[in-house]
């Protein structure tokens, strides 16, 4: 044995030596048996057909022919083998990769993770298309009505005092937000607040509510507290002459100043309207002064946004935090229950809310003041016997709806008081970009949410330009560049944002995520949009056939499964508008996403009998194009009626034209392998490989040689937590050896079969190669370029390769096989195999046992 030799074998003396037993055969290649043939014992034996390489026909052949005749038909022979290798070798590269060439690289475990997190986004157990909003808009629950529809954009409150009744129920019902006395004693030695939030946080009501202490002691006929309408006005200008005016001052009546004295304000400024300019800081200083002269108090209240940040960041300035959401249910429950003289109830109605159906109902993480009110009637009528628990959960999933019809409703009745130019020939810039920004974010966080907050924006930013061009097609749509405020972003859309992992060109790297604050508001969003608001629906599309192009699974799958909802709720429109055209694209990435939204909708149980019809008529009649998408979409596990529907519509797609689709057929039967009918996909494989029709062939080694190549987190759908998931950096082949041991023997002899067959040789050998590398590296195979080494991976993976290796090497010229491999990756230049490694491998190949019956046939 030569001093490379496996340090296991090199102590002992060898039976037999591979490159003695073959004479003048080259180190570099491995030993060669019966092609196909030969006794092999069990499933291996028997004549299989195919490239058998019968040296007795060859040398017949030659004899009858001639030494010319025999020397040029076997020139032609080699020529074809080596013909027939390199199509093998050609069809085991990435069927993704097509349009980056022939090496370049698609992260498909990059992919396999953006679905399943928009799948978790978008289909978290709720009943996405049953919900009817009517019911929740002005809810009406027993004898008690909760009004939750937004006021229109634009629209301000009227003008005039606030009945001390509303005071009164106010201050028996407000729940004070965190800093709430921080906010009250700026108000009191300033005399005028700036308070900003977003829409629906309790603003108004904490500004109400501050108002109310601070003028306790003040006039009480003409309303201590009062609206101010900015209409009535220029907003802070307009409210300094009102304050002059009931204070006796300038431009007032005298002698009515000691009964106005002590009143307090409030204004709420519409900021987001085109047009609308923000006070400046003279202008506050002044409203400020004239409240002090008449011993009077303002609150301002503004929406957060790039609009409002001057005013937020000056000395009147402060954001109003939101009211705590358990502490908001429990105020409200309390009065609910005790008008139905029902004390005992409190704990019970507080336990239903914890209840973890309810809760998931909800989906929201925190609620708003409306919101916690209209839980809080839920639950009462429930706990009183006037809802059913069905009708309480119903109920609890329209919270998230309202929100969102809110957000979209009447967004654009802005533009209709859009300034003009006053000449009629200036042309006036148009403000729809600032105007749709909002609403395109909340869109795009449905979309994309759990992704990095730069896809988000970015998207966003797409989706403004389309819902402006859409709304104002005769204006060239501008927006400023600096200008965005991710603050404003989230607070607008109840999002938050946390670090986590992020894929970029395979590798996972920390960045900025992105989410909503429930997980039903993505559902929602999309609801609202697609069933309500029709018009929205072509810049919707044409903004996701944008995404269909981004490189980055994050972006591009996520857009993908929304697609699919979406077609879900209108099937008609959307499979004609997203899912056929992009399905006939010539780029692949366009295909893959058609692919995933159809299988997306063939997740309700109401369409899947219409997307399996569809993808059987595809892989039966369809263009190229269409069966490739087909073949995409049949990899999910749901577009066919069974597995072996799925399996017979592969092969039919793969032989088909010469299997011009062969590699995109069989990257598709291995994800089946992570199905729970993983042993009916072996069974056909092995029919495949012993089918006498050469196609059938290349697809069983094709499909044999990229199972050994293909990583678990490539293809798994399963979160982390199952068998399979919990080896995500796992070679697929060895994870399942190690959590399908019954299948392990079925595995080793399809991989023999590609091991010992001429045309699949060099790829095969090259695969176990990788297999073997990564239990001996702790990673996939030293050609992976994903970042996920775990440490200790490679002792992680010794099991999988302990149970197959020994099934796989089950005689004598397996195993010179195996110590060929072994010597040829210990004398690799670039990545070499060190001795201890090359021993530890050839022990969990070759037992103790099996090494013992060795030595003692070589000794005798």
């Amino acid at each position: 044995m030569a001093d490379e030799a496996v340090a296991e074998r090199a102590a002992e003396p060898a039976s037999h030596d591979p490159q003695k037993s073959q004479g003048s055969r080259s180190p570099e290649a491995p030993p060669r048996g019966r092609e196909r043939g030969g006794e092999r014992g069990g499933d291996r034996g028997g004549d299989r057909g195919g490239d058998r390489g019968d040296e007795q026909a060859q040398g017949e052949a030659e004899a009858h022919d001639g030494p010319e005749a025999g020397d040029d038909e076997a020139a032609e022979r080699a020529k074809e083998r080596e013909r027939a290798a390199d199509r093998i070798k050609d069809l085991t590269r990435d069927p993704l990769a097509e349009e980056d060439g022939e090496d370049g690289p698609t992260d498909l475990a990059a992919a396999a993770r953006a679905r399943r997190a928009g799948r978790k986004l978008l289909t978290s157990g709720r009943d996405f298309t049953s919900f009817d909003r009517s019911r929740i808009g002005h809810a009406h629950i027993g004898d008690i009505n909760v009004s939750l529809d937004a006021r229109r954009s634009g629209v301000a409150m009227r003008g005039g005092p606030v009945p001390e009744e509303e005071l009164r129920r106010l201050r028996r019902a407000h729940v004070e937000p965190a800093g709430y006395v921080r906010l009250r004693r700026a108000l009191e030695s300033r005399r005028l607040l700036v308070l900003g939030g977003a829409p629906g946080t309790g603003r108004t009501c904490t500004a109400l509510a501050l108002l109310d202490e601070v003028t306790r002691d003040g006039a009480g006929d003409g309303g201590r507290v009062r609206r101010f309408d900015p209409h009535q006005g220029e907003g802070v200008r307009g409210l300094v002459g009102e304050v002059k005016g009931r204070d006796g001052g300038e431009g007032g009546e005298g002698g009515e100043g000691g009964e106005r004295r002590g009143t307090g304000y409030l204004l709420e400024l519409a900021l987001d309207r085109p047009g609308t300019l923000p006070p400046d800081e003279m202008d506050l200083d002044q409203l400020a002064s004239t409240l002090a002269e008449g011993d009077a108090y303002a609150v301002v209240v503004v929406s957060v946004g790039s609009a409002a940040n001057p005013l937020l960041a000056g000395r009147y300035g402060m954001v109003c935090p939101p009211a705590p959401s358990q502490e908001l249910v429990t105020v409200r429950l309390r009065e609910r229950l005790e008008e139905a003289r029902d004390h005992e109830a409190l704990e019970r109605a507080a336990r239903i809310a914890e209840d973890p159906e309810v809760i998931e109902a909800v989906g929201l993480d925190d609620l708003r003041p409306a919101e916690a009110e209209l839980l809080a009637s839920l639950l009462a009528e429930h706990l009183l016997g006037s809802l059913t628990r069905e009708e309480l959960l119903a109920g609890c999933r329209g919270i998230a709806a309202v929100q969102a019809h809110e957000w979209f409703a009447g967004v654009d009745r802005a533009l209709a008081a859009a300034p003009s130019s006053g000449d009629g020939r200036t042309p006036v810039r148009s403000a729809t970009a600032a105007l749709f920004h909002p609403v395109a974010f909340r869109i795009a966080l449905a979309v994309l949410g759990g992704g990095s907050h730069s896809a988000v924006s970015a998207a966003a930013h797409l989706l403004t330009w389309e819902l402006s061009v859409q709304s104002d097609p005769d204006s060239t749509p501008s927006r400023p560049l600096f200008c965005d405020d991710p603050e404003s972003d989230r607070a607008l859309s109840r999002a938050r944002s946390d670090d986590g992992a992020i894929d970029v060109a395979g590798a996972e790297v920390t960045g900025q995520l992105i989410f909503y604050r429930g997980s039903a508001l993505p559902a929602a969003v999309l609801a609202e949009i697609w069933d309500r608001h029709f018009p929205v629906r072509a810049p919707v599309v044409r903004w996701l056939r944008l995404l269909a192009d981004d490189p980055r699974p994050q972006v591009s799958v996520r857009a993908a499964v929304a697609a699919g909802e979406l077609s879900v709720r209108d099937f008609e429109y959307g499979f004609g508008e997203l899912v056929r055209p992009l399905a006939e694209a010539s780029s692949p990435r366009r295909r893959v996403f058609a692919a995933t939204a159809l299988d997306q909708v063939a997740g309700h149980a109401s369409h899947r009998k219409a997307v399996r019809k569809v993808v059987d008529d595809w892989s039966r009649y369809g263009t190229a194009s269409l069966r490739w998408t087909a073949a995409m979409t049949l990899g999910h596990g749901r577009a066919a009626d069974s597995v072996d529907a799925a399996l017979d519509a592969l092969a039919r797609i793969g032989v088909r034209d010469q299997g011009r689709q062969l590699a995109v057929a069989s990257l598709n039967v291995v994800r089946l392998l992570t199905l729970p009918e993983c042993a009916t996909v072996l069974r056909r494989l092995g029919q495949w490989a012993e089918d006498r029709r050469e196609e059938y062939q290349d697809l069983a080694l094709v499909t044999i040689v990229r199972l050994a190549t293909t990583g678990v987190d490539e293809v798994l759908d399963d979160e982390p937590g199952t068998p399979l998931g919990d080896r995500g950096d796992w070679p697929l082949l060895l994870a399942l050896a190690v959590t399908r041991p019954e299948l392990t023997g079925t595995l080793a002899d399809l991989l023999w079969t590609a091991l010992n067959t001429a045309r699949s040789r060099d790829v095969a050998f090259d695969a176990l190669e990788a297999l073997l590398r990564s239990a001996s590296r702790g990673e996939r195979g030293e050609g992976s370029e994903r970042g996920e080494r775990r440490e200790g991976g490679g002792d992680r993976m010794r099991p999988g390769l302990a149970a197959l290796l020994p099934a796989l090497t089950s005689d004598e010229h397996d195993r010179q096989q195996l110590e060929w491999l072994l010597r040829r990756m210990m004398r690799d230049q670039d990545r070499p195999l060190t001795t201890e490694q090359a021993s530890a491998l050839w022990r969990l190949a070759v037992p103790a046992r099996q090494r013992r019956s060795d030595e003692e046939e070589s000794h005798g």
